[in-house]
């Protein structure tokens, strides 16, 4: 990101590492809290992560309902998905 700004205790960076956790639910109160504070606060992160998480949701959609695909295949795709960030 071209200015990296800290808001609510948070950079842009760390915000950017963690969004796949906090749209997979996976995060923590305390840090799902303190993201959601920095998006709040900077239109940057806003304005990426409205965009990420309409990609992800898409995709989600577009692969195949959960209910269809079987728990394992769903664990290791999500597994690979995490990896090649």
């Amino acid at each position: 990101m071209n200015h990296e700004r800290i808001v609510g205790g948070l950079s842009c960076g760390q915000v950017l590492a963690d969004l796949s956790l906090y749209l997979d639910g996976e995060l923590e109160v305390a840090q799902r809290s303190a993201l959601e504070v920095h998006v709040r606060g900077c239109d940057q992160c806003a304005r990426f992560g409205g965009v990420f998480a309409a990609t992800i949701r898409g995709l989600r959609d577009q692969l195949a309902p959960a209910d269809d695909i079987e728990d394992d295949v769903a664990r290791r795709l999500a597994e690979a998905l995490r990896r090649a960030q």
